[in-house]
């Protein structure tokens, strides 16, 4: 097939235009490195030297990623009361170190891997839910879709040493098995996307919606979709099996979480409406007069955006699609912070289907538009060590 021909081909088209947007998107973040001051120290390095370009991709939570990769897990600050790198699931990680070995033994070796398991991750992950939108838009609203995807203004962590780009190519990679009804690649998707994040656990509900759905009305079929959805639980359950052999505690994970702050089981409206007030009464001393209130702000808009989306995804969509959003929203949201809210709704694809969707020319530029402004700020923002993760 002629080379034209074949980059004239979607999935092919769209995985050059990925790789080409996280390129320029790496020199983005290499200007703002070199332009803007540090907000504060950085805590490690890629080469153990300053190097404006490379440190722009290990940030924050990439070093957590980084010390599991390298030197496996330790339960033990957690039951001592302390952070513990076991909040963190483990097949990024895993990835992240069996790709580092590619390129050798040194430390930067493994946060090369970890860019490299994300950056694969984001093309794929980009290619497979342009698939998956196909099913319910025509091809150029499924292209804005990804588009929209790839340009969310917290998008930026699909470029980096995170577990996001990860997470989003096994979740839409699921959901696009279980409606063709290929039911074991379904549940295999399924368990590595568990394994993968802790909220991967949160979508079996929609993916149980979703199978039942797609299933044909035979037993035979519904045998295999309850396989798949079976199938699909292993991944967090092995995780959750393999804390209790290192502690006796299955759920230690969920403890190390709590120091940093997420108490998941609260009221999922209390923090919202709280952040509205402020914004509604007196904005400016809010944003202001608080250290902490403009990146507070960012994710917690974000996260009441999505929210108020959840009836129209719902509606156009179909409920599975609504059933992830909820569950999704409700785990961060009921611990009363907002802290990494921009990164969860990141994942959220049934939100950018339906955005894609829009007839209004003028409302589809106007939702870029913004997307594009709030992704260079963002990742300024991240890349300039503020506490935005």
């Amino acid at each position: 097939m002629p080379v034209r021909l074949r980059i004239r081909h979607p999935a092919v088209r769209i995985a050059v235009a990925a790789v080409l947007f996280r390129i320029v998107s790496a020199i983005l973040a290499f200007y703002a490195n070199i332009v803007f001051p540090l907000y504060q120290r950085e805590q490690f390095t890629m080469y153990g030297r300053p190097s404006p370009f490379w440190d722009a991709f290990v940030r924050y939570d990439s070093g957590w990623y980084f010390g599991i990769a390298r030197s496996g897990y330790d339960a033990a600050p957690a039951m001592a009361g302390g952070r513990a790198n076991i909040a963190f699931f483990p097949v990024y990680p895993l990835l992240m170190r069996y790709v580092g070995r590619l390129f050798g033994r040194a430390p930067s070796d493994v946060y090369l891997g970890g860019v490299l398991v994300a950056w694969v991750s984001f093309v794929l992950a980009m290619v497979v839910l342009y698939h998956l939108a196909r099913l319910d838009l025509p091809r150029r609203h499924a292209e804005r879709a990804v588009l929209l995807t790839a340009i969310f203004p917290f998008a930026f962590f699909f470029g980096v040493a995170y577990s996001e780009s990860t997470f989003l190519l096994f979740t839409v990679l699921t959901i696009y098995l279980l409606r063709t009804r290929r039911w074991l690649p379904a549940g295999l998707a399924g368990a590595l996307a568990g394994a993968t994040r802790v909220t991967g656990i949160m979508m079996w509900p929609a993916l149980a919606w979703i199978a039942w759905r797609s299933a044909e009305p035979s037993s035979r079929d519904r045998i295999w979709a309850a396989v798949a959805l079976v199938l699909a639980a292993t991944g967090f359950g092995a995780y959750c099996l393999y804390m209790y052999g290192e502690s006796g505690n299955p759920f230690l994970w969920a403890v190390a979480l709590k120091r940093w702050g997420y108490y998941p089981g609260g009221l999922p409206w209390t923090a919202p409406f709280h952040l509205i007030q402020l914004l509604v009464t007196h904005p400016y001393a809010y944003l202001a007069g608080d250290r902490t209130a403009p990146y507070d702000a960012l994710n917690g808009v974000t996260a009441i955006l999505f929210v108020a989306a959840v009836p129209f995804v719902w509606r156009r969509l179909g409920a599975g699609y609504g059933l992830f959003m909820l569950a999704n929203l409700w785990l961060p949201l009921s611990s009363g912070i907002f802290e990494g809210m921009g990164r969860y709704c990141a994942v959220m694809f049934p939100c950018f289907i339906w955005l894609a969707t829009i007839r209004s020319r003028a409302v589809s530029t106007m939702v870029i538009v913004v997307f594009a402004m709030g992704y260079t700020l963002c990742l300024a923002l991240f890349t300039t060590l503020h506490p935005l993760f």
